[in-house]
């Protein structure tokens, strides 16, 4: 496939979540791009079985949680010494359970939270001091239509992207003008883990009231992402952008 934005050939990009689904989805399209991609779960089998017929010298699988804070700075501290960087890192890691407020435990609510919104944190600043000191980069962070709009038997997982989003805008702050971050905010896309959480007939309810008519396809959110990582973008930052087929309209 030839690279649709050229400036991102020879980039080096970390994606988290990069297993299955969106972040699968958008390490690929960076590998069409001709970036160096680090993929990173928690999860091996799933790095493995996603990755496993793909003869790629630009990947680089790494299995690491998010959660741990040092572990991420191990990452990035392997990634600055035998690379001299990072250029773009996507921040896509997140769980979620569908569960009543009233039925919500504490430890359904920690477990959320650790990995949405801790897991963020712990993705992103050790690549933004790398960034500032490199003077240049692109963040790009998962949150949700969830952030904007509360959703039903969501709770924990609203708040979670709430806050990344103004984590998103706060840094693009502080980082500007040479560091970029934006937010990027998915409705409904069809991924494994919306597929776990929702029947066939939830599906079909879903798509009836999204004007266009359907979930999102991954490759089209990592489009989105590809974008906001290349100079097209570079007068955006501090943004927080709804790809949800006009839900939110």
């Amino acid at each position: 496939m030839t690279a649709r934005h050229p400036d991102l050939s020879g980039k080096k990009i970390l994606i988290t979540g990069a297993g299955s689904g969106i972040g699968a989805a958008t390490a690929q399209r960076f590998l069409d791009e001709g970036a160096l991609v680090f993929a990173l779960d928690v999860n091996a089998q799933a790095l493995s079985e996603s990755w496993q017929d793909l003869s790629e010298s630009r990947l680089r699988p790494i299995v690491c949680d998010v959660t741990d804070h040092d572990a991420m700075v191990s990452v990035y501290d392997t990634i600055a010494r035998d690379h001299g960087g990072i250029d773009v890192v996507f921040a896509n890691a997140g769980i979620s359970i569908r569960h009543s407020l009233l039925d919500m435990s504490p430890k359904d609510w920690q477990q959320v939270i650790d990995v949405n919104l801790h897991g963020v944190f712990h993705t992103v600043m050790p690549a933004a001091r790398l960034m500032h000191a490199a003077g240049s980069g692109s963040i790009i962070i998962m949150g949700s239509t969830n952030g904007m709009n509360a959703h039903r038997y969501y709770a924990d997982y609203n708040v979670s992207k709430a806050g990344v989003i103004m984590l998103a805008r706060s840094m693009a702050l502080e980082l500007a003008p040479f560091v970029r971050v934006n937010a990027i905010c998915p409705g409904y896309v069809l991924t494994p883990m919306q597929k776990a959480e929702y029947t066939p007939d939830m599906l079909r309810a879903v798509d009836e009231k999204i004007p266009l008519g359907r979930h999102a396809d991954p490759a089209e959110v990592a489009a989105l992402v590809a974008f906001l990582a290349s100079s097209e973008a570079s007068y955006l930052t501090g943004t927080h952008i709804p790809i949800d087929g006009g839900e939110t309209a």
